[in-house]
């Protein structure tokens, strides 16, 4: 049971990152407790008793090394102008690093990598930018601004073809429901059918279910359409603090012309608009530049709603034992050598048993 003390501080917590235009679902203590495998810190900083900035933190021990990686998926939430907060979080960060014999701090942050300002502060800080290969979150991701707008004014915005696909859905009777949580089996079975079509990777049934248990149902959703009872596309989205970001999604083959992940994309918008939302978030757009690479349609579909690219800065880094960072990226340039070869071999294996 919370002393009176811890509830005022949770609340004030809470409060803030609700309030904070920088705040992100996977900076909240309800991420760090579905990531369940990770260790966890909240880094908080105050400036007169008034928060000035948060960070949550990750931590993952590498056993044959016996230390930790560090990692704050789109830290820190704070006024991305303010130094006296950064230089505060970056000392809770070393502190960190010293109490769990950390070898490498890793942040890939939610700040435009148009703010020059806030890139000079990081590297006066201490922090380099990795430019050499890509971010753990995506660093380009598709952004529709909602802010103090109506139904009516977005579905005008959107594309023409992307409006006719939503009524399309609407007159061949699509239905959208709000999933229970007994539904999540089947949101899991559509998402798994799509990632076996699309090759992505699926994360097995309780961490979805995390997701759920841990934001609750105000701020975590999933949504289900149907045709005459049968499910055929299902979508998941987070609420928090001023935004809502769609998460994971997919779609049967059957009725898939019936355009059901349009409807799904424009229930979720119209939730986050009851929300009074400031961002709807589709996610990355990693191959919007080149229309030859096989992530070019995702863009092709987030593109139809009208919203704009945000490119996110590369991540940012601390290194607090070099030899031992040095030896962990071995270790993982060898490791992604060796799955990369090992999909090649399953690859032409597969091609083999087609000819036969």
């Amino acid at each position: 049971m919370l002393t009176n003390e811890q509830t005022a501080k949770t609340k004030k917590l809470y409060d803030f990152l609700q309030s904070n235009n920088k705040s992100h679902y996977l900076q909240s203590p309800e991420w760090a407790k579905v990531k369940a495998n990770w260790k966890h810190e909240m880094l908080v900083v105050e400036n007169n008793g008034k928060i000035i900035g948060t960070m949550s933190v990750l931590l993952k021990k590498t056993p044959l090394l016996n230390s930790y990686m560090m990692y704050a998926p789109r830290g820190f939430i704070c006024d991305s102008n303010n130094k006296e907060a950064l230089e505060k979080l970056t000392e809770e960060v070393k502190k960190t690093a010293k109490k769990y014999n950390a070898f490498i701090f890793r942040m890939d942050s939610d700040i435009p990598d148009s703010n020059n300002n806030f890139k000079e502060m990081m590297k006066s800080l201490g922090y380099k930018l990795k430019t050499e290969s890509p971010t753990i979150q995506p660093q380009f991701v598709y952004r529709l601004d909602i802010k103090n707008k109506t139904q009516e004014e977005l579905l005008k915005s959107f594309r023409s073809k992307t409006r006719y696909n939503i009524n399309l859905a609407i007159r061949k009777n699509v239905k959208v429901r709000e999933a229970q949580k007994s539904d999540i089996p089947i949101f899991h079975k559509i998402l798994k059918h799509t990632a076996k079509r699309d090759k992505f990777y699926v994360h097995d049934i309780s961490y979805y279910e995390r997701i759920i248990d841990n934001f609750g149902p105000n701020n975590a959703k999933i949504f289900i359409a149907e045709y005459e009872n049968e499910p055929i596309a299902a979508a998941m989205c987070i609420f928090y603090g001023n935004k809502t970001w769609y998460l994971y999604g997919g779609s049967t083959d059957k009725y898939r012309n019936y355009m059901p992940t349009y409807l799904l994309q424009w229930t979720m918008i119209k939730w986050a608009i009851e929300k009074n939302c400031d961002i709807y978030d589709f996610g990355g757009v990693s191959g919007y530049k080149n229309e030859n690479n096989p992530m070019y349609g995702v863009y092709r579909f987030k593109k139809g709603f009208n919203g704009e690219v945000v490119k996110f800065t590369n991540e940012l880094y601390l290194v607090f034992k070099p030899e031992i960072n040095t030896i962990y990226n071995i270790m993982s340039d060898l490791y992604s050598r060796f799955s990369d070869a090992k999909k090649y071999i399953e690859r032409n294996i597969s091609s083999l048993k087609k000819r036969r």
